[in-house]
């Protein structure tokens, strides 16, 4: 639509600096030392759909950090679209390798660096401009709903209680998140689907204290030999997992699907050099794209114990540790997921030495299926904008609210993500495209546009 297209030339650059803005708050939300940041981002973002037209915006508090919800109801005969995001980020650690401030956002290259430039606050806020671009150009076709959460990088602890709380409040016929990727400006592509997870946290406890290394080595068990041999036997030869009954509950995925997945355009060549890899690792059997999309992995997200300060220390530690996580694909649940590993790991801890495994945050598998009216409506979006079509693909990571979603609103989950997975997410220098920011203001109105028409 012209007025569209017209309206978001005039703006663009009000746009992308209120980005900046939004950006320069540390809203980390794993970290108690910025609870006053995360208060003021939600109040930020309240402020900005306030200024965008919603009618009704408000702060909501939870048991953690606070929820920013807004609405636009302009006809009850209209379907209702809730549109998901997260304010909060990561840790920006380790700081010594960004490039610039995580918090001081820099346009370098026609890209945002800054922490949350991609995950998510870039992509929610797209929305925000899309429906402010709607809004004044009295051409809204929908009503719209936002759900603009606090504690995503943090397993959404108190999310679900929310939902569950304020099921009116939130109805709606479908969910639209951007807090995803596709696979480049000139391939577009549509997430059908995330992963789950499941998180835990190990303790490897031998002797009661620390104890000096020559006097005890070669008597006492060292808790971060067993704990890294207890670590390496998860995996097989073939890399697969050796938990007896990971896979029991993974649905196969079909030769037809993983045909058209294997459509997706892949350099093996640029992706190693991409990482600085001489070699890719994973699953026999399986294609990267397939390893990192239909099949559930388990992966060691951090390993520490004993002396790692400056200089020497001959100790045998009294305890090790490491965080483990595992990315599931459907039929997996997550809790349930949780509890078998947990109980492998005891069961395989030798007697020298005992296991405590505390689980974090976790969350179900989602899949959208393609032949609804709302996958239609973002992929005709999308061939809108593009000029071409998007390829279906499968998501790696985990949105744990998805699934909740659907059980407690009764409705399908959209996935309209503008990111790409070289955006440095949950690392150092993350970036955001800034033509995808702008492409994802231009996209998000006709998905709006389309299923309006499509749900009639």
């Amino acid at each position: 639509m012209q007025a569209w297209k017209d309206y978001q030339a005039q703006h663009k650059d009000r746009f992308l600096n209120e980005l900046l803005d939004l950006l320069r708050i540390p809203s980390v939300s794993a970290r108690s030392e910025h609870k006053p940041d995360m208060i003021r981002c939600a109040e930020a973002v309240k402020a900005r759909l306030t200024e965008a037209g919603a009618t009704k915006v408000e702060i909501y508090p939870t048991e953690g950090h606070p929820v920013v919800y807004a609405e636009q109801i302009t006809d009850a005969s209209l379907p209702t679209v809730l549109v998901y995001g997260h304010y909060d980020v990561q840790p920006p650690d380790p700081l010594e390798l960004w490039h610039s401030g995580p918090f001081e956002p820099v346009i370098k290259d026609g890209k945002i660096f800054a922490r949350g430039a991609c995950d998510d606050k870039g992509q929610f806020y797209m929305h925000v401009k899309a429906f402010e671009t709607m809004v004044r150009t009295n051409s809204l076709p929908v009503n719209i709903k936002f759900l603009i959460e606090g504690e995503e990088e943090i397993g959404s602890q108190h999310l679900g209680n929310f939902v569950q709380a304020h099921k009116d409040l939130l109805k709606a016929d479908v969910v639209l998140i951007s807090d995803t990727a596709m696979l480049s400006l000139e391939n577009p592509s549509l997430d059908i689907g995330v992963r789950g997870l499941s998180y835990i946290e190990v303790e490897v406890t031998g002797p009661n204290r620390d104890l000096h290394s020559g006097v005890y080595g070669g008597a006492v068990a060292n808790p971060i030999t067993i704990l890294a041999k207890m670590i390496a036997s998860l995996h097989d030869e073939n890399n697969h997992i050796t938990i007896p009954g990971f896979y029991n509950d993974v649905l196969e995925v079909p030769a037809a699907e993983r045909a058209e997945l294997g459509k997706a355009p892949y350099n093996e060549a640029e992706y190693k050099t991409d990482l600085g890899v001489e070699a890719l690792w994973g699953e026999k059997g399986y294609t990267t794209n397939e390893r990192t999309g239909i099949r559930p992995t388990l992966e060691v997200n951090g390993i520490w114990g004993g002396y790692t300060g400056e200089g020497a220390k001959t100790v045998l530690p009294s305890k090790a540790f490491a965080k483990i996580s595992c990315r599931l694909v459907p039929n997996q649940q997550h809790e349930k997921m949780t509890e078998l590993v947990i109980n492998h790991l005891q069961k395989i801890a030798p007697a020298y030495v005992t296991v405590k495994a505390t689980p974090h945050h976790g969350g179900d598998p989602y899949l959208t299926p393609i032949n609804t009216v709302e996958f239609q409506a973002a992929s005709k979006a999308i061939a809108t904008t593009f000029g071409k079509a998007p390829i279906p693909v499968r998501g790696g990571g985990s949105i744990p609210i998805t699934a909740l979603f659907e059980s407690a609103l009764g409705c399908k989950t959209v996935f309209l993500g503008f990111g790409l997975d070289s955006d440095n997410l949950h690392s150092p220098n993350e970036k955001f495209d800034v033509a995808n920011f702008y492409k994802g203001i231009e996209t998000i109105p006709y998905f709006h546009q389309y299923y309006a028409e499509l749900k009639q």
